[in-house]
């Protein structure tokens, strides 16, 4: 038995350790298009943060076929989302196995912990000042609207998101990885079944779409 589970365990880890080797090649969005399409959006719609989330969809939908990838375009599926002490509301323009499009923000401000992921994240700042920090370092990092904080798999930050901060958010790796963090302080704390409950209808659906679109 101890065998038979040992070389259980081996396969699952070699298995692993192959799909994280070639886990790009299922990627459809551009960290750098993106940041560039969160710059545009901010002169777009100056001071206006509808109207820059309205022009992030358009041009998504517009530059990516709904033959290759899906782009949820409904902007009134706004839902809290409670991870690593920080509270604020996320829009999920596209969620699948190995990318996620968000917009996360909140007009009030939080403050909270990155995780510790097993993606990489592209935060672009669109509106408000986010600032962040790292063990170790004696200065704060800083991002006003249009900066990109990058933060790799594997490396946690504390930060925050001042008054009035938006942005647009890009993970690219495992994402049901990091469902968990984004699930455990609903869980464990504010008991909020019913946004758990549309967070999770929302999630699966839309990577559901994407798989039957044969978008991993």
């Amino acid at each position: 038995k101890w065998a038979i589970r040992a070389a259980g365990l081996f396969l699952f880890i070699f298995t692993c350790g192959f799909l994280d080797t070639i886990k790009d090649r299922w990627y459809v969005f551009d960290p750098t298009s993106l940041h560039e399409l969160a710059k545009d959006a901010i002169a777009f719609s100056p001071n206006n943060t509808a109207g820059m989330i309205e022009h992030i969809v358009a041009n998504l939908t517009a530059t990516y076929p709904s033959t290759a990838i899906s782009i949820n375009t409904d902007s009134s599926e706004w839902v809290f989302n409670n991870a690593g002490g920080a509270m604020g509301a996320m829009y999920i323009i596209h969620a699948s196995i190995t990318e996620y499009v968000i917009i996360f923000g909140t007009p009030l401000g939080t403050e909270g912990h990155t995780g510790l992921h097993t993606a990489d994240d592209y935060f672009n700042i669109l509106v408000g000042e986010q600032w962040a920090f790292r063990p170790g370092a004696l200065e704060m990092e800083r991002y006003p609207p249009g900066s990109l904080n990058f933060t790799p798999r594997g490396i946690v930050k504390q930060y925050k998101m001042h008054e009035g901060c938006f942005a647009l958010e890009y993970a690219r790796g495992w994402i049901p990885l990091m469902i968990p963090f984004g699930f455990a302080d609903t869980i464990t704390s504010t008991l909020d079944i019913p946004t758990f409950y549309r967070t999770a209808r929302i999630t699966a659906r839309e990577m559901l779409k994407n798989l039957l679109i044969g978008k991993i």
